[in-house]
């Protein structure tokens, strides 16, 4: 058997792996030059040409919405929270979870810091599209069938509109008077929940092993302590997750009465 013939040709990378592999190399461009980057240099450290690159976002603003997207998701996050020992004590865990909670925070703001400084994205419905690529399955609430998208007789909608006449319950400008823009933002704050509410129950596991002991269901506890690492996130001079995790079980003071 000749060397040619012994080597086997390494499979083909599919489309979604080779989007996630040109985000992961732009992501740290995306911080360091905003919307300055340019496509060669993303393409330069993914290691691949422009036209691959063009190929699978379409054109820049596709990418750094994609790049946003990335930045925004709390899956990795989330793992490696709901992967912490539990035989740990729970001091130690909740430091952790924190440690972990702001390193995604300041990476979701170095990427959105970057881009809205440099001039922002140039198209809001880019973040929208390319998590329907993604989530073709799996219709988010803001790619639901909306009324203005029902088909209609044409002379009919021809005729509302040309009159003025609204629909009942829909306005001009879309579904329930708040039209693409409210329609959109009310997908994403759906989506946000979502995203809460996952983070919390993976918290609440986190107190769990110590429900005996605590003074509140894990959830409330959850709840309250996913809130106070999120404004502490925001926080110029943040206190470190050791004193954070501190002033949650213990409070502010040093003798407490």
């Amino acid at each position: 058997m000749t060397t040619n013939e012994g080597r086997r040709r390494a499979p083909a990378m599919s489309p979604d792996d080779r989007r996630a592999m040109i985000v992961k190399a732009a992501l740290p461009l995306v911080v360091e030059y905003g919307t300055s980057v340019t496509t060669a240099q993303v393409a330069r450290a993914a290691g691949i040409g422009e036209g691959t690159l063009f190929r699978a976002f379409g054109d820049k603003d596709a990418l750094l919405a994609a790049c946003m997207a990335e930045a925004a998701r709390p899956d990795d996050a989330l793992a490696h929270v709901a992967a912490i020992s539990l035989d740990q004590p729970l001091r130690e865990r909740l430091v952790e979870a924190v440690e972990t909670m702001q390193a995604h925070l300041a990476r979701m703001g170095a990427v959105a810091g970057a881009l809205t400084t440099s001039g922002g994205l140039r198209h809001t419905d880019r973040l929208r599209l390319e998590h329907r690529r993604r989530s073709a399955d799996r219709p988010s609430p803001e790619d639901r069938l909306r009324p203005e998208d029902t088909p209609q007789p044409a002379d009919q909608k021809a005729t509302d509109d040309d009159a003025g006449v609204e629909r009942p319950g829909v306005d001009r400008h879309g579904a329930d008077g708040r039209g693409a823009d409210g329609q959109r933002a009310a997908g994403q704050a759906t989506a946000r929940e979502a995203s809460m509410a996952a983070s919390r129950d993976v918290l609440a596991g986190l107190f769990e092993p110590d429900r005996a002991e605590l003074k509140l269901d894990p959830h409330r506890l959850a709840t309250a302590f996913q809130f106070l690492v999120m404004a502490t996130g925001r926080d110029p001079d943040p206190i470190t997750p050791a004193e954070l995790v501190d002033l949650f079980l213990h409070g502010a003071t040093q003798h407490p009465g």
